[in-house]
């Protein structure tokens, strides 16, 4: 399923990509054929053997421009067979107030609206896809240890002696970015003081396919509709509450579910293990160095209320890996900061548009003052009824136009990319 380089004293590649989670794969795969030697350099061992029946307690919203960018690099399939749950409605409301406002994919002539994806689901099609091409070796696992920039390259020494050498670097090894660290690239973040509660649960009433999510002082609380008729919750609420919920027994934290999310999907009941991790806002103030370049959580990560942080990370994946091709096809080097500040400059801006959006929004719901509950209640209102302005917000929840709404998306993530 996945090609593993044997590993020999010293290897020398034009890319390395640190990362093989979703969105180095899907760099390295939109690279893949081309004259590029390319590493995908991963630290862990991927197990692909899971239970028949078994969910992820990780899962992703994938938008359509996702989607085209899954198709478009032959993986899309691969995730069907294992299970995709398209959505094609949305309901969002405040729990202090009155306000709400509901999502039909049926408004703007869509089928669905996105896909709700296992992580696990989308990494192992994309592994699958690395190993038909022979321009790209899958390093794994293997952890690195060292790295030393020059003026020729990167060269990179890993805990078994292994060396490697590249003209061009690049993290996508998550929000905790050991490149990222390495390179001495300085961030702009601040904590939420929230986490993030995952679980999966089993609910007497269809999920109807739909996303369902309320908005509490302490947080969002979103139920996700899953392949097999199961939903994937993600739980916003303070850190102490968090750590409250992770420690109740699996009968009380249902109960729990149940009294906070009501009786819109019926009796519900925890159907997995419940795992949790930190919400905070990052944003790499450098993207890219003379040879070196971040992707993904690496560069930014966002609040998880809309959904929109593995789409952004995809969409940097894409854009990267079409101004690499360009300098190829025009002879320049792809570790130039010529060629990486054309990426840099193509995906800050609308990342940093996104970031300040879910910023705002977790500002505005996340609070119990009465003024803002009284404004966000009425706006969730309005926009309801003023369907130019809630189709528009689909439409961009969609991934069908970049954030200043005038830019265009890569190739990869347009249905009209011939390969």
């Amino acid at each position: 399923m996945t090609k593993i380089k044997k590993q020999q004293k010293e290897q020398s590649y034009d890319i390395i990509i640190v990362g093989g989670g979703m969105v180095g794969a899907t760099l390295a795969c939109a690279l893949g054929n081309s004259s590029l030697k390319i590493a995908v350099v991963e630290a862990y061992q991927s197990n692909f053997d899971w239970q028949e029946g078994s969910h992820d307690i990780r899962v992703s919203a994938i938008t359509h421009a996702s989607q085209h960018i899954f198709e478009n690099l032959g993986i899309w399939e691969n995730m069907q067979h294992d299970g995709v749950a398209a959505y094609d409605k949305m309901h969002v409301w405040d729990a202090t107030g009155q306000g709400q406002i509901h999502f039909d994919s049926t408004e703007v002539g869509q089928a669905d609206l996105g896909h709700i994806i296992e992580n696990r689901v989308i990494q192992k099609a994309m592994q699958m896809r690395l190993s038909d091409f022979d321009n790209i070796d899958l390093l794994m696992p293997v952890q690195l240890q060292s790295m030393q920039l020059n003026e020729q390259g990167v060269e990179l020494t890993a805990s078994d002696g292994l060396k490697l050498k590249t003209q061009l670097i690049i993290g996508a090894d998550g929000a905790n970015s050991w490149v990222r660290k390495q390179a001495g690239i300085t961030l702009s973040s601040w904590a939420y003081h929230q986490n993030a509660v995952v679980c999966n649960v089993t609910t007497s009433e269809s999920h109807q396919n739909a996303c369902w999510q309320q908005f509490m002082p302490d947080g969002p609380l979103a139920f996700l509709p899953l392949a097999g008729g199961q939903s994937s919750i993600v739980w916003s609420t303070t850190e102490e509450k968090a750590q409250c919920l992770l420690n109740m027994n699996e009968h009380d934290f249902s109960q729990e579910l149940q009294v906070t999310f009501g009786s819109s999907l019926g009796r519900i009941q925890l159907s997995s293990e419940r795992g949790s991790f930190p919400l905070r806002l990052r944003h790499a103030n450098q993207y890219v160095q003379e040879h070196l370049a971040l992707v993904g959580d690496a560069a930014h990560t966002v609040h998880p209320l809309a959904g929109q942080g593995v789409n952004l990370g995809l969409l940097d994946a894409a854009v990267l890996a079409e101004e690499l091709l360009l300098a190829i096809d025009k002879k320049r080097n792809v570790g130039a900061m010529s060629v990486l500040r054309r990426y840099e400059r193509r995906r800050k801006g609308d990342n940093i548009a996104m970031l300040a959006a879910m910023d705002g929004f977790k500002r505005l719901f996340s609070n119990d003052i009465t003024p803002l509950k009284l404004l966000r209640n009425s706006g969730l209102n309005i926009a309801d009824k003023f369907n130019p302005l809630k189709n528009l917000m689909i439409k961009r929840a969609m991934g069908l136009f970049g954030m200043g709404f005038s830019e265009k998306l890569p190739s990869l993530a347009r249905p009209v990319f011939k390969s």
